[in-house]
């Protein structure tokens, strides 16, 4: 098993306070990291507030692509968390823009939410319900047998297969549920054929980042609750990967990982403390 490791996860007060303190970025993940279901975490509004009173900067990204962009927005602002649509981005946001550039104008079958249907169509993707060249499967929670039967059959006879995101579940107040990447598995099995996953951790969420937001890659650190995807997006792309603790990842997890962070927190609140 290959190790990708970032640059030391075991660091003394002073050692975690230069990682922070070179990182000018904050790319921060939602569920799990910011937030759990519903429920703002301790400290997550105090630590914004200490990057910006540092003089840096911070951005969500989510790979939930259930929601829309504004849709979280409104949510963050019942938290009291007030930002721009600049300052949030989703692994639906990272799809669309791949398929513009790679495939304009191919016809694309969608299993997804309403909202991330109509973020699609906003941007001018065509969706179709019948003879796609490409199948793109999100986080789909209105998902039925006929959706998946019709992918599966439209995969089967030659059409692309893209994910939104690879997330095999997602967190809540009541316990993990399936994600994107528990139904791509099925339509894997199905199928015989593996998707091309977009959102984090692949090149293609840095890239964009990077595109709308400027900077250099290693200013950048990525902030989770996931080691194979929020941690996995800086280590493997040479930017940084934090792992923070309040979410899907246990401690014990990182001794059978083959990615490991940068750094390692207990929770947002905690970070703040070293900035």
């Amino acid at each position: 098993m290959d190790i990708i490791k970032g640059e030391g996860k075991i660091m003394d007060h002073d050692g975690k306070g230069r990682l922070l303190q070179d990182i000018e970025l904050f790319v921060l993940d939602m569920d799990g990291t910011f937030y759990l279901g519903e429920q703002i975490l301790d400290g997550s509004l105090e630590f914004l507030e200490k990057v910006l009173a540092c003089g840096k900067r911070f951005m969500f990204f989510t790979n939930n692509s259930s929601k829309s962009p504004e849709l979280y927005i409104e949510k963050l602002k019942k938290m009291n968390c007030h930002i721009t649509r600049k300052q949030i981005m989703t692994s639906g946001d990272v799809t669309i823009a791949y398929l513009k550039q790679n495939f304009p104008g191919k016809r694309v079958y969608l299993l997804g939410t309403a909202a991330l249907e109509q973020s699609f169509r906003e941007d001018g993707i065509p969706l179709v319900e019948e003879e796609p060249d490409i199948v793109v499967i999100g986080f789909d929670m209105t998902l039925t047998y006929h959706k998946l039967e019709r992918a599966c059959t439209f995969i089967r006879n030659g059409a692309q297969f893209l994910a939104t995101h690879m997330d095999i579940n997602c967190p809540t107040e009541n316990g993990m549920i399936p994600d994107c990447g528990a139904m791509c598995r099925a339509i894997s099995a199905s199928t015989g054929r593996e998707p091309r996953f977009l959102g984090k951790p692949s090149r293609e969420t840095l890239d964009m980042i990077l595109q709308e937001k400027g900077g250099q890659k290693q200013g950048i650190a990525f902030v989770g609750d996931r080691l194979y995807t929020d941690v996995a997006t800086g280590v493997k792309n040479g930017a940084k990967g934090i792992l923070v603790l309040s979410g899907e990842t246990r401690p014990e997890d990182l001794e059978k990982s083959n990615i490991q962070p940068d750094g390692v927190f207990a929770s947002l609140k905690d970070m703040a403390q070293y900035l």
